[in-house]
């Protein structure tokens, strides 16, 4: 099964650099093998479910470690 998922970390950024729970998300999702598309409220990834829901428990993870103070997952089945 395909999936499309999102990771949402706040507190939500302003202009400029992105806050550490941001980046420390999409580092974590490039762990685990992806390469995220960050997005101005939300970083997206997509492939294999298991592979993908797997990479997204380690971007919450990291995400909440560097201090954000909410994490939303969305998840998408995209099947061909």
């Amino acid at each position: 099964m395909k999936i499309r998922a999102e990771v949402t970390t706040e507190p939500f950024h302003g202009e400029g650099e992105l806050p550490s729970h941001v980046t420390a998300a999409a580092d974590a999702l490039r762990a685990g093998g992806f390469d995220p598309d960050l997005g101005p409220l939300g970083t997206t990834v997509h492939g294999d479910a298991d592979a993908v829901t797997a990479a997204m428990r380690d971007a919450a993870q990291a995400a909440l470690a560097a201090g954000a103070t909410r994490v939303s997952l969305q998840l998408e089945r995209v099947d061909d």
